[in-house]
């Protein structure tokens, strides 16, 4: 397992910047959000091809990496199509100043491609073992991926509409699956996760890779995910009350 991910790292390390690349020539750093769901498909296709046998359980795992990591990169390339960079990147660069390139490459690209490393352990784990037992934690691991996909991807499709319409400028999404949660997405893209470490739980010692969705668990509840997005939105009268009354998480009932 050490040699294959030392090979993930320099594949992710390539695409890292390669992508920089990219985001030097469109002048937006934004580019990273596409890379994210592309780079966690590169390194399950390593995986994949360097092993000289696969079990089905291998088969399975890559195959709902590539899954969500295309929908998810296809979503986020069309939604930012046309418009400028994301305000996280801009204000970055900002703050930066002189050492805004420097900074956006180690920062950016080669943090996240560290991050996708580490949440892919669990893959990673599967791919390098070649056990084809079929389990009970397989079938509620792919159970689970299911339930977050749908999360994810719902959640994403109702903001989408939400938005094209007009008459919600400036207003507040709160119906749907946004009436339980204010984050269904990232609710859903946690769950995924944590159902892919579920079958890893199949091989021996496989729950020893649970640094994997621990690692996208805590970014999205404390750093990078529901704070940063929230923070552009406090003291807006309409989200606090939507905020008063809705799970920030796991979806819930509204408050009366």
């Amino acid at each position: 397992m050490l040699t294959l991910i030392f090979i993930q790292v320099a594949v992710i390390t390539l695409h890292a910047s390669l992508w920089f690349v990219v985001a030097l020539n469109l002048r937006r750093n934004d580019v990273a959000d596409v890379a994210w769901g592309t780079g966690f498909i590169c390194l399950a296709l390593v995986g994949q091809f360097s092993m000289t046998a696969v079990s089905i359980r291998g088969f399975i795992a890559t195959a709902l990496v590539i899954i969500w990591g295309l929908r998810l990169s296809l979503h986020i390339g069309l939604r930012n199509r046309g418009k400028a960079e994301d305000a996280r990147y801009r204000k970055w660069r900002e703050e930066w100043g002189a050492h805004a390139t420097v900074r956006a490459y180690f920062q950016i690209f080669l943090l996240q491609g560290l991050l996708i490393v580490v949440i892919l352990l669990p893959v990673t784990y599967i791919l390098s073992h070649r056990n084809g037992v079929v389990t009970g934690f397989d079938a509620i691991g792919v159970v689970l991926w299911l339930i977050g996909f749908v999360f994810e991807a719902t959640g994403d499709l109702q903001l989408i509409r939400f938005k094209k319409d007009v008459g919600n400028r400036g207003r507040v999404m709160t119906s749907g699956l946004w009436k339980f949660t204010r984050h269904p997405n990232y609710f859903g893209e946690v769950t995924l996760w944590w159902g892919v470490w579920l079958i890893a739980c199949s091989l021996p010692r496989g729950w020893e890779t649970v640094f994997g969705p621990a690692t996208i668990t805590a970014l999205i509840l404390f750093v990078s995910g529901i704070p940063l997005l929230e923070k552009k939105y406090k003291g807006d009268i309409q989200f606090e009350e939507y905020k008063s009354r809705t799970s920030a998480f796991f979806p819930l009932p509204p408050k009366r």
